[in-house]
């Protein structure tokens, strides 16, 4: 499932990213202050959830809601209960009230989830098209340069850039780690920390949270680490709950 996230509080935009990159099933596209960027974003590229906040500057939650422009399913989160009954008005799916537990997003998620449709609808392809046949366009300076993804062995963050290392060479990109996720497969090449992603099939070893690919060491963080150990087969690493302090 495609999410956006519309939501002007840092700390409760960090908390919700948190909370979706814990759910395997969940993507995140995009993370919005203000309405109105978010909504000129999905004029064009759709999502199938929004959790959504309502006092916003601007454009509220709710004013965005009236527009009839959003057509995913929709989960307003805001401090203010008082709007729970305009929100059901407008058929959200569900209505989080501040501070919520994960617990609770979780559920909010898996009535979504029950309401979505039997088949993927043909506007929200399970994978870009240039991946499926195996290769991917990035920009690179001025020009867009081919990269197969059978040659990816790390993508990393770099300040404002991405440095993608291949088997062949290093090409550095203006693309950020979100955008190139959701143009990878990520059972293949998936994100590993919120400065690394890593292609699955040219790990060399993995010891304490701490991915070796041709010797470079590559930190695991709590934050994506369930879903990583699941990808590769294993539900938890080898060694157990990690009191050492994982990388995060």
């Amino acid at each position: 499932m495609r999410c956006l996230i519309v939501e002007d509080e840092p700390l409760a935009a960090d908390r919700l990213t948190d909370y979706i990159q814990r759910l395997p099933f969940l993507r995140l596209v995009g993370s919005f202050d203000n309405a109105d960027d978010a909504l000129s974003w999905l004029l064009s590229n759709p999502v199938d959830l929004l959790f959504l906040d309502i006092s916003l500057g601007g454009m509220s939650g709710i004013e965005l809601l009236e527009t009839l422009m959003v057509n995913s399913q929709v989960v307003l989160t805001t401090a203010h209960p008082e709007f729970a009954l305009k929100g059901y008005e407008l058929k959200v799916t569900d209505y989080l009230l501040k501070p919520f537990t994960f617990q609770r997003f979780v559920q909010a998620v898996e009535r979504a989830q029950s309401l979505m449709p039997a088949v993927t609808s043909p506007q929200r392809p399970a994978l870009h098209a240039s991946a499926a046949r195996g290769f991917i366009f990035v920009r690179t300076e001025f020009r867009l340069e081919r990269v197969r993804l059978a040659d990816v062995l790390y993508i990393e963050g770099d300040g404002d850039y991405r440095q993608i290392h291949t088997t062949q060479k290093r090409l550095t990109t203006s693309e950020t780690l979100a955008d190139l996720e959701t143009r990878l497969p990520a059972d293949r090449i998936c994100r590993v920390h919120k400065s690394f992603m890593v292609a699955l099939d040219k790990i060399d070893t993995i010891e304490r949270d701490r991915i070796s690919i041709r010797n470079r060491l590559i930190p695991v963080s709590a934050t994506y680490r369930d879903r990583f150990y699941a990808l590769i087969g294993h539900g938890t690493p080898p060694y157990g709950t990690p009191p050492y302090g994982a990388p995060r």
